[in-house]
């Protein structure tokens, strides 16, 4: 069989043909975390988000009647920054990570099969740590890293309890008194935190973010605590006991080393992106012998589109 040979001129082309699915890429990458929160596209640099606060009253018919009290919208910005990266890469050598020998054993791939696919592997990777960055990223303008490009829900979170605009007499917050969850605390903590939330924020569908020990542990903690009784069918508990399966766990593995559990709903996690201007690129273009250059901008950011105890509660582990 003939030798495949990947040139900077059939990535170029790859570049400029598959450019909106190897801009998704990054996010399709985000994996898991995707289908509990919401993406919006079409943000570039900011928007501002927010809710419709103030109160509004029918009552008997009266005709005189007015009602003057104030509605606001308490605005919210979600900010999107501009990112890239410039990877200098061997693709024979990403090529050969991607595909192996399958092409010595006569599984034959067209050339534009295998750029676009290495050009897609090169993007996830971009989305990789887009993911691992999500809650504890921390903007810095003189940054040279995914985690320095944004600010993270985490980042977020930090910086609104240090600004007094997360705390327990708003009923956003909530202090625990352990300094860590485990298989005898976990199943009490869990429910601590779904009971203390806001009224309205129980009545809607919840996710709580922890760390995949935390749900290792509420599973421990949940055998033992129940045995054999009836309704503990399976070792596998996906909602906090108590919840009529309204306060889903969400264990992921970007929560780990958090110091923080959020309890809100997905359409209040907002994950900002563009996708649609020709500000984002994607390019492949020489650098030297052998030796080519990947690249990708593009615009990534987070924000809560509102920290009302309707919509958010914040728990924290005892120091």
């Amino acid at each position: 069989m003939s030798k495949v040979t990947i040139t900077p001129d059939a990535l170029a082309k790859s570049a400029a043909s598959f450019r909106r699915e190897i801009l998704m890429m990054p996010v399709f990458s985000l994996g898991e975390f995707l289908k509990h929160v919401t993406v919006r596209t079409g943000i570039r640099y900011s928007e501002t988000v927010g809710e419709l606060t103030g109160d509004m009253q029918i009552g008997p018919y009266d005709q005189n009647r007015e009602d003057d009290e104030d509605v606001s919208i308490v605005a919210r910005t979600l900010y999107t920054y501009f990112g890239s990266v410039v990877k200098n890469f061997s693709p024979n050598s990403v090529y050969q990570s991607i595909y192996g020998s399958a092409l010595t054993k006569g599984e034959g791939l067209k050339t534009t099969d295998i750029t676009r696919t290495v050009l897609n592997y090169l993007s996830s990777k971009v989305g990789q740590n887009l993911y691992k960055s999500v809650w504890k990223a921390k903007r810095s303008d003189t940054g040279t890293k995914t985690i320095e490009l944004f600010n993270g829900f985490d980042t977020i979170t930090a910086d609104e309890i240090t600004a007094g605009n997360i705390a327990a007499g708003k009923g956003n917050f909530l202090q625990l008194d352990v300094t860590k969850i485990d298989a005898t605390n976990a199943v009490d903590t869990l429910k601590k935190i779904w009971r203390a939330a806001n009224e309205h924020l129980r009545d809607q569908q919840c996710k709580l973010f922890v760390p995949p020990s935390v749900l290792d542990a509420y599973n421990d903690d949940y055998k033992t605590v129940t045995g054999a009784i009836p309704y503990n069918l399976q070792y596998k508990q996906t909602f906090v006991e108590g919840s009529e399966n309204r306060c889903e766990i969400v264990a992921l593995a970007n929560k780990s080393g958090s110091d923080y559990i959020h309890l809100t709903t997905k359409n209040n996690m907002l994950v900002g992106l563009n996708q649609m201007g020709e500000d984002e690129t994607v390019a492949v273009e020489k650098h030297k012998a052998f030796v080519l250059q990947f690249i990708m901008t593009m615009f990534f950011g987070c924000q809560f589109e509102s920290i009302s105890p309707e919509r958010l509660l914040v728990a924290k582990y005892k120091a």
